[in-house]
């Protein structure tokens, strides 16, 4: 746009007003709205609700939810209070988080097809377990040490970036399929110093994504039995399919780690430096204890699932989006084109594909969905909260809600620019939880993200293959319902 008027009149001598400096937001096209559910009027009833959550959660919501800042009230599975409010998410996550712990039902879904006697991972360890386990782990994931990643990281994603270009240009590709397996690969070399990408692991990327999706598939849907508190001996629609998956991993997991203690007995020196090994000898700092052979097992599994599946899926929505506003592609991609070569330095200095991706997160959060159970009763902005009480933080409402954000459901960048993104509260925005239990791999994943995402507009642009958008679906993390087919051509 050419600029905008200080005064819209002419002045008494009939001059016309002096054209002012044109503003950034006049600078930017009309932002782009993906597709989202539309919000219902009215809550739905009992049986549509059990119907919802099975087939995808983020529909059920009305829309007060996106319009109120705490919704309190009886529900299928107790009493629910649903927090949009900062203050009080904080006081869920950090000021009383004592108070508040994972409830039943999160925990019978993210431990679906588990077998008795299991370790946990951190994602449903409680307790003191959990503490051990989070200073155990924390050394993991230090700067430092992720930093060291980032040469690995770039050289997974070129290496993707290279088959694609070897297509004719203009080609299709399916960029959420890609997105695995770029994840796929990164885990691979990171944790296990590239054993899941040689065959030496025993199963191929194929093997891996197939058991992958259907895990998650398995144990993402809300039985309406665990829904209505039925007894674990009752058999769930997905719960065997989730238990071969989990087996399957159980087998893979196990062979690994066995390998890698025979290894770091027998040829400690020559041992790889990656996340398996460090993940063997680590110890809690304040007892010298390691792990137990089910807890590495078990947080093995979280790192591969976590990891990799939360990634992938930011990556893939982002380039969605992307394809989409194509002037937000564009500065984005000479911000990548202008960055050192040092892939260690991009997290932290490039602004705009930061924003980028953290919008695309606000929009489609990898996590969407968290709860707690209230132990002891509580008070919320105003609202009070029983005991017994599942409270209810979901990315997907808070990312989206209309007291906190302007034009919540349009793709907007700039909000996350240096100079905009300070007002934002720290509580309306939860891509990786908050408190104790914020993700422990947070920096990780951003640095792999911004790698890939930076490594892509360095080399090809994007845009749709049709104008169908997908639809997001929660099965733990927040899913297209059908593949992200993007037109590649090289710059």
């Amino acid at each position: 746009m050419s600029g905008t008027y200080s005064n819209a009149n002419p002045d008494v001598q009939g001059r016309q007003p002096e054209l002012s400096k044109p503003l950034i937001a006049d600078l930017i096209p009309k932002p782009f709205i993906p597709w989202a559910p539309r919000p219902r009027t009215n809550p739905v009833g009992a049986l549509m609700q059990l119907y919802l959550l099975a087939r995808n959660p983020i529909e059920t919501w009305s829309k007060a939810h996106y319009q109120q800042p705490v919704l309190s009230g009886p529900s299928l599975i107790g009493h629910v209070v649903v927090v949009n409010e900062p203050a009080a998410i904080r006081r869920v996550f950090i000021d009383n988080c004592a108070n508040y712990e994972k409830d039943p039902l999160q925990l019978r879904v993210l431990r679906a097809g588990s077998k008795a006697g299991a370790g946990d991972g951190l994602l449903v360890a409680g307790g003191e377990s959990w503490k051990r386990t989070r200073r155990t782990l924390a050394p993991l994931f230090t700067p430092r040490r992720v930093a060291a990643f980032a040469p690995l990281m770039q050289m997974k994603a070129q290496a993707r970036i290279e088959a694609w270009m070897r297509r004719r240009p203009g080609s299709i590709i399916e960029i959420d399929r890609e997105m695995g397996r770029v994840a796929y690969d990164v885990l691979s070399a990171t944790l296990f110093s590239d054993a899941l990408a040689d065959g030496s692991a025993g199963f191929t990327r194929a093997d891996f994504e197939r058991e992958m999706s259907q895990l998650l598939d398995s144990i993402g849907r809300i039985d309406p039995l665990d829904v209505l508190g039925a007894p674990d001996w009752m058999p769930r629609l997905h719960r065997r399919a989730a238990r071969n998956s989990r087996d399957w991993f159980e087998g893979a997991v196990t062979r690994l780690v066995a390998t890698r203690s025979a290894q770091m007995q027998a040829y400690p020196a020559r041992t790889p430096d990656d996340l398996l090994t460090a993940l063997l000898a680590a110890s809690d700092p304040e007892t010298g204890a390691g792990l137990s052979d089910g807890d590495v097992a078990a947080n093995l599994f979280t790192f591969i699932a976590a990891g990799h599946e939360t990634t992938a899926r930011a990556l893939a929505w982002t380039l969605h989006l992307l394809a989409r506003a194509p002037y937000w592609q564009e500065r984005a991609r000479a911000e990548a084109l202008a960055a050192s070569d040092d892939p260690s330095q991009w997290a932290d200095n490039l602004p705009v594909i930061r924003a980028v991706l953290d919008e695309s997160m606000r929009l489609f959060p990898p996590v969407p969905h968290m709860s707690r159970i209230a132990l002891e009763p509580d008070q919320l902005a105003g609202t009070s909260v029983p005991a017994g009480a599942i409270v209810i933080v979901a990315p997907w409402l808070l990312h989206r809600h209309e007291l906190l954000w302007d034009k919540p459901s349009a793709f907007m960048p700039e909000r996350f620019l240096p100079g905009a993104r300070e007002s934002i509260e720290r509580f309306a925005y939860l891509p990786f939880g908050a408190g104790p239990r914020v993700c422990i791999g947070a920096t990780f994943a951003m640095q792999e993200a911004m790698i890939v995402l930076a490594s892509v507009l360095r080399s090809v642009r994007l845009a749709p293959a049709h104008a169908h958008e997908p639809r997001p679906l929660l099965r733990i993390t927040l899913r297209p319902d059908e593949r992200i087919p993007l037109i590649v051509h090289p710059i």
